[in-house]
């Protein structure tokens, strides 16, 4: 996920000793915790069909993440970056494939080790929509990342008009922070509301 200046809006800088091993969590990651049977990490061979999975447009116009224009070789070019971050230890990408094959969902995140915090974008196919699997897949992704990758704070933004994930980080317990100004990889730029939520909060919410 393209980092940017403007999040998270909380910045407590941690001990390098933890910073180094947020790196190396996410470096050795090779699937998204909750999904560990069906999640794996994007490879650039995924490009033609990760590329259809995001052509959709209830998939894509709400995520200014992505390539643009979105096509088989930004979409590769996206998944080898992604990579490269992984090595470096401040971002995964992963997809979830079904039992047919095709893609499900990916989850795309961007990590900040230096204030060990990190934020969790994506989408899941809108066939999935609707049954809760969004709601419980987000709470079990943001629970392995303060669990498995030691972040003490996930930083979430969505667009004014993205009322689905508002609900959902509302629901969850996120703390509202206030609006920033997004770029997307073309340049453009759209409002963006923030959430937080601190581990030790995380915790306080859905510890059994």
């Amino acid at each position: 996920m393209t980092a940017t200046t403007s999040i998270p809006i909380t910045r407590n800088p941690v001990p390098e000793d933890k910073a180094a091993a947020i790196r190396a969590a996410v470096a050795s990651a090779t699937s998204l915790g909750p999904d560990s049977d069906s999640s794996r990490l994007a490879e650039p061979g995924d490009a033609a069909l990760f590329h259809e999975f995001l052509s959709d447009p209830q998939i894509h116009a709400p995520i200014y993440t992505l390539p643009c224009p979105l096509t088989t070789d930004s979409v590769r070019a996206f998944i080898v970056n992604h990579l490269a971050q992984r090595e470096q230890g401040t971002g995964l990408l992963f997809l979830t494939i079904d039992e047919q094959g095709r893609i499900g969902g990916y989850s795309d995140i961007c990590i900040w080790p230096e204030w060990a915090a990190g934020e969790l974008g994506g989408a899941i196919h809108p066939d999935r929509q609707g049954q809760r699997r969004g709601v419980e897949g987000a709470r079990q992704s943001f629970d392995w990342m303060f669990e498995t990758l030691g972040l003490d704070l996930i930083c979430e933004t969505a667009s004014l008009d993205n009322h689905r994930t508002a609900h959902l980080l509302d629901g969850l317990g996120f703390r509202r922070m206030g609006e920033i100004t997004s770029q997307r990889a073309d340049g453009t730029t759209r409002p963006s509301l923030v959430w937080e939520m601190t581990r030790a909060e995380w915790r306080e919410k859905y510890s059994d």
